[in-house]
């Protein structure tokens, strides 16, 4: 007679244990769905299944707010017909939602079918085919003191949810919305990341602008000025100028075209990091005939680069291949693609005239040379280190360095 007591306190025990491993069970699957899923929608999706499985209960809804703060139906378990065959009766307020946007929604809360707009309406629907809702528990969503949404779970029965259930729904409240509040900040900073690449493309063209059209008209402006000034006294010089102009002219217009099918084209596309340099290197250089050779060794391996460090390479090896073909006279032009466990390197070496670094890179100097800051801002951003060695008359040796991933990565 004196075990029956504890046998069932242990039973009792046991039961709650069970209960308690389940429950973390749930909320381990549940974070896994969230921290997964890159979409929050699916993800909400999947934690609807999850919490009425856990319950015991069969429909659920989620409400988001919209940048407007207004909100919408984001995603949805098993809505009875009268629900789900008309979408616009899921629109629009109801008590949880008023309650959650007064902020007096602080935790989860039973709201049964007299109290809720929304289910009241339900009661009315002369379907007799169409199974009604008499309760739902509203859980509010946030992202610290942020109002998200709230998590609604619903009952044809008269059933309430026990004390320890709305715990565990205002825990599962709290994960959603840590995992929107990711989502989010993951999201802001694709946009960032577009921004500056944006800039990037802009600061880029106002170089390439200044190094070949700007420096273009100039010239074919003082070639003209020329001939205005020689066309009476002496013609010959006066036609010499034009004809110098004209050639600039066609050099200019050349220039324009290439950097329009530059900023069309996708070199990367469809090719790796390799493959687009040696590409460059066939291409050789406008109106030059250097030789220009590319250099990788087959057996080189280092780590998958993200599209914005490959694209930032090979547009440093682009402006370094252009300045040695427009200002060194070079005979002959070396690229070459390294790298190590930790870094990637690219080196363009020519054997042409050469010049003064501090002069040529002094910015807002005279010699300012936009090709050279031009690298040097890209290998800035790239976090990485440029190095530019050269002596007149002993060519020039360019080395860009990269680490394979970015700070914060």
């Amino acid at each position: 007679m004196e075990t029956q007591p504890e046998n069932s306190t242990i039973n009792q025990e046991t039961a709650t244990l069970l209960r308690s491993n389940r429950e973390l069970a749930v909320l381990y699957t549940i974070a896994g769905h969230l921290n997964r899923k890159v979409d929050v929608h699916e993800a909400l999706q999947e934690v609807l299944t999850q919490v009425t499985n856990l319950l015991g209960l069969q429909t659920g809804w989620v409400w988001l707010l919209d940048q407007q703060g207004e909100p919408y139906l984001a995603a949805a378990q098993s809505l009875p017909p009268y629900l789900a065959d008309h979408p616009e009766r899921m629109t629009g307020y109801c008590l949880c939602l008023d309650t959650f946007l007064e902020g007096c929604l602080e935790g989860a809360a039973n709201i049964d079918v007299f109290r809720c707009s929304r289910l009241k309406k339900a009661e009315r629907d002369s379907d007799p085919t169409s199974w009604g809702l008499r309760f739902h528990a509203s859980v509010p969503i946030y992202a610290s003191a942020t109002p998200l949404g709230v998590l609604n779970v619903a009952s044809e029965d008269w059933r309430e949810l026990l004390p320890e259930e709305l715990q565990l729904l205002h825990i599962i409240g709290d994960q959603i919305g840590l995992a929107i509040q990711r989502a989010r900040l993951s999201a802001e900073h694709t946009v960032a990341a577009t921004r500056l690449a944006t800039i990037e493309e802009r600061n880029r063209l106002a170089r390439e602008i200044h190094d070949t059209l700007a420096q273009g008209l100039a010239a074919i402006t003082l070639q003209l000025e020329t001939a205005d000034a020689l066309a009476t006294t002496r013609p010959e010089r006066a036609q010499e100028a034009l004809r110098r102009a004209l050639d600039l002219a066609r050099g200019n217009l050349k220039e324009a075209r290439r950097s329009v099918m530059d900023l069309r084209a996708a070199p990367l596309q469809n090719r790796t990091l390799p493959e687009a340099l040696a590409t460059l290197a066939q291409q050789g250089c406008e109106d030059a005939a250097p030789t220009i050779q590319f250099s990788c060794s087959p057996d080189l391996t280092f780590p998958q680069l993200s599209t914005r460090l490959e694209v930032g390479i090979y547009r440093i090896a682009q402006e370094a291949l252009a300045n040695a073909c427009k200002h060194a006279r070079a005979q002959h032009i070396e690229m070459m693609l390294t790298g190590d466990n930790e870094y990637v390197e690219i080196v363009v070496q020519d054997d042409g005239c050469g010049f003064d670094p501090d002069k040529v890179t002094n910015i807002g100097g005279e010699g300012q040379h936009f090709g050279l800051t031009g690298m040097s801002e890209r290998v800035k951003l790239l976090e990485g280190t440029l190095c530019i060695e050269s002596e007149l008359g002993a060519g020039t040796r360019i080395v860009a360095r990269v680490p394979y991933r970015e700070k914060g990565q």
